[in-house]
C-alpha cells in the first residue's frame, strides 16, 4: 500500500482542519467545504466506525490485529448526514462517549491507522476536499494546499460537547467529559504513530472565544490569502 499521495489526487486542493477532540474542527470542516462547493472529510468518523465495527464483534481495543482487520474489513456508507455500517445507520451511535473512547485508543495503533490511510485519500476528489483530524495535515495530506491547526482551552471544549450532547438528548455530566478530554488530548499527543501535533506550516488558530462563524471565516481568509489557488 502506497503511504505517498498520486501525482493525480495531489493536483485537487485539500484544506487540512486538524486539532484536538471537541475544537470544533468537523463543524468548521463542513461549512468551510460548503462556503467552496467542496466535499469534506471527517477522518473522525471512520475510526468511532472502526470503534463500533469492532465493538458489534466482541473484540477488546486491546486486540490490534483484531481492530485492524475490522478498519480494512469496514462496510461503510455515506449519504449526507446519515452513515451506514454493515447496512444499519449509525449517525448517532457512532457519536456515542463509549465509542469515542475506544476509538480514541485504537487510533493509537499503527496497523489501524495504515489501514483507514487510503480509505481517507479516496475523498480526495475535485474540485476540493476539506478534512478534518488529528493528522491530515502531517500524515494524510501532506502537501494540502492549507492547513489550520484548530485548539480550543480543554474547558472549553467540555462546556461545548457537554452541550451537543445535552442538545441532542444525551446525558452528560461535565465533569467527566473534562476528564475524558484530557485522557483523550494525552493519548492523542503521545502516540507514537501519527501524534497530535500542528505541520510545520500550519496555522494555528486558537477558538476558544470565537464562534464558529468567526472560525470558518478565519479558515476562509486563510485559503483566499494562501496564494494563487486561494478564493479561485
Amino acid at each position: 500500500m502506497t503511504t505517498e499521495p498520486s501525482a493525480r489526487a495531489s493536483a485537487v486542493p485539500v484544506i487540512a482542519i486538524d486539532g484536538p477532540t471537541a475544537s470544533g474542527k468537523g463543524t468548521v470542516a463542513h461549512r468551510v467545504a460548503r462556503a467552496l462547493g467542496w466535499s469534506v472529510l471527517d477522518s473522525g468518523a471512520l475510526y468511532r466506525l472502526t470503534a463500533l465495527a469492532a465493538m458489534n464483534r466482541g473484540l477488546p481495543a486491546e486486540d490490534e490485529p483484531g481492530v485492524a482487520r475490522a478498519a480494512r474489513e469496514l462496510d461503510v456508507r455515506f449519504e449526507g448526514a446519515q452513515v451506514y455500517l454493515d447496512g444499519v445507520e449509525v449517525a448517532d451511535a457512532i457519536r456515542q462517549e463509549q465509542v469515542g473512547n475506544f476509538a480514541s485508543r485504537v487510533a493509537a495503533y499503527p496497523a489501524v491507522r495504515l489501514a483507514l490511510l487510503e480509505r481517507q485519500r479516496a475523498f480526495r476528489t475535485p474540485p476540493g476536499l476539506v478534512a478534518d483530524g488529528r493528522d491530515m495535515g502531517t500524515v494524510v495530506f501532506p502537501d494540502a494546499a492549507l492547513k489550520v491547526f484548530l485548539v480550543a482551552d480543554v474547558e472549553a471544549r467540555a462546556e461545548r460537547r457537554c452541550k451537543q450532547l445535552i442538545d441532542k438528548g444525551i446525558s452528560a455530566n461535565l465533569a467527566d467529559l473534562l476528564r475524558d478530554l484530557r485522557e483523550r488530548d494525552a493519548r492523542d499527543m503521545q502516540r507514537s504513530a501519527a501524534p497530535l501535533v500542528p505541520a510545520a506550516d500550519a496555522h494555528v488558530l486558537d477558538s476558544s472565544s470565537l464562534t464558529i462563524d468567526q472560525t470558518v471565516q478565519a479558515v476562509l481568509d486563510f485559503w483566499k490569502n494562501s496564494g494563487p489557488d486561494g478564493g479561485s
